[in-house]
């Protein structure tokens, strides 16, 4: 964030972080070039906003491009479930396999390079939470210029988590440079056992379970942005919920089983929840 940010500027670059495709990001950074500081010290963010923009523009031609030159065909992934989770990284590097491991996807898993030829798709059930688990085709040098790199960036941009994959330190400096300009706090490199849980913890995601008096908890659980509130889940449940609101019983993040909070009370992973109405 921008030092001495504006408004702005800070809602700006949440919506930046917030887009699901190149046009989205591009209207937010244009957002940003406007609102952010115009001083000395901001002379460096200014520089780089510019040149974001200027790397989107040429990507969203080359999209256009591919497109017309497809008949109209399309390489895009529709976001799906309650996040989007990518494999990243270079050939052979166990990227459909771990695909395969994740969510049972039918995919081809072969010893030559190049297998995956377009994005692969799979669902992982967390408990049941849906995650969207996508396969990127293999990474290569100068992959911004390949025909399709450009396409498959903008579903590495918008996607929750990043999951890249390697075999050796020059492929993992391969990585690093052909995808320099990817959030970190969204990477993970490399997988270790238990990813499942893993990925869960790296998602800015809580599980949250409801249930009626006397009974046990109902299943799925609820998908809930960190932080969420017993009023955004009784928002999520239903509109009227809100207005009709009295109190809610938590087990969980309770001081003791079935605490009576309010509305601001803050949630967490595997909180229970009863909701009581008028």
């Amino acid at each position: 964030m921008a030092t001495n940010a504006t408004l702005g500027y800070q809602l700006a670059e949440q919506e930046y972080f917030r887009a699901a495709s190149n046009e989205e990001k591009l209207v937010a950074l244009q957002k940003m070039l406007q609102t952010c500081p115009k001083h000395k010290a901001s002379e460096n963010l200014q520089k780089n906003i510019k040149e974001r923009i200027s790397k989107l523009k040429t990507e969203i031609q080359k999209e256009k491009k591919t497109k017309k030159n497809t008949g109209g065909y399309t390489l895009s992934v529709k976001k799906e479930g309650a996040a989007q989770i990518v494999l990243v990284g270079t050939t052979n590097s166990g990227k459909s396999t771990l695909l395969k491991q994740l969510t049972n996807a039918n995919v081809e898993i072969a010893s030559y390079p190049f297998t995956t030829k377009k994005p692969e798709v799979g669902i992982l059930d967390y408990h049941g939470v849906k995650l969207q688990i996508v396969e990127i085709p293999a990474i290569t040098e100068s992959f911004r210029a390949t025909d399709n790199g450009p396409t498959y960036l903008s579903i590495i941009r918008q996607a929750d988590l990043i999951i890249l994959l390697f075999n050796t330190t020059e492929e993992k400096r391969l990585l690093d440079t052909e995808l320099h300009d990817l959030p970190s706090q969204r990477l993970i490199y490399n997988y270790q056992p238990h990813l499942a849980d893993e990925i869960w913890q790296r998602l800015p995601l809580i599980k949250v379970y409801t249930k009626q008096p006397g009974k046990k908890r109902d299943h799925p659980p609820i998908a809930l942005p960190k932080g969420a509130t017993i009023e955004m889940l009784a928002s999520h449940i239903h509109k009227d919920f809100v207005k009709r609101f009295r109190f809610a019983r938590i087990w969980g993040s309770s001081k003791f089983p079935g605490q009576t909070v309010g509305l601001a009370y803050a949630l967490a992973d595997d909180d229970v929840v009863e909701l009581h109405t008028s």
